[in-house]
């Protein structure tokens, strides 16, 4: 089992205009209808680009939840696992969704510092 000060969980809420099932729909099943629109993301920690290949490893359509984990790339040279789950609610007030999100880390070592700036991806 790993030390706790391996393992850890960063959350981040995001206000979208789009219903949670619109959102869920289109992040699970339809991404290729926004490919013109989003081409590619990248971290830049210390001046450095960051990449991640990342596999659907849930999808859940009644919670409007997907689970990613991630298999390649630099996050891999530092952590054990990650995996980031993106869960949609509708707000309470008015119209739109709120977007949760879960990044749950296993890191290599405790030389690693805490990914606090991953957060910003969100």
């Amino acid at each position: 089992m790993a030390s706790s000060t391996l393992t850890g969980k960063l959350e981040a809420d995001v206000d979208i205009k789009a219903s949670p099932e619109q959102f869920h729909e289109m992040f699970a099943h339809k991404p290729h209808h926004v490919h013109h629109k989003i081409q590619g993301c990248d971290l830049h920690e210390d001046g450095k680009a960051k990449k991640a290949k990342e596999v659907v490893e849930a999808v859940d359509p009644d919670k409007n939840l997907i689970t990613f984990r991630v298999i390649e790339g630099d996050l891999m040279e530092e952590y054990k696992s990650f995996v980031a789950m993106i869960l949609v609610s509708p707000k309470s007030e008015d119209s739109g969704s709120i977007v949760h999100w879960t990044l749950e880390y296993e890191k290599l070592h405790d030389g690693i510092a805490h990914p606090e700036t991953l957060r910003q991806l969100v």
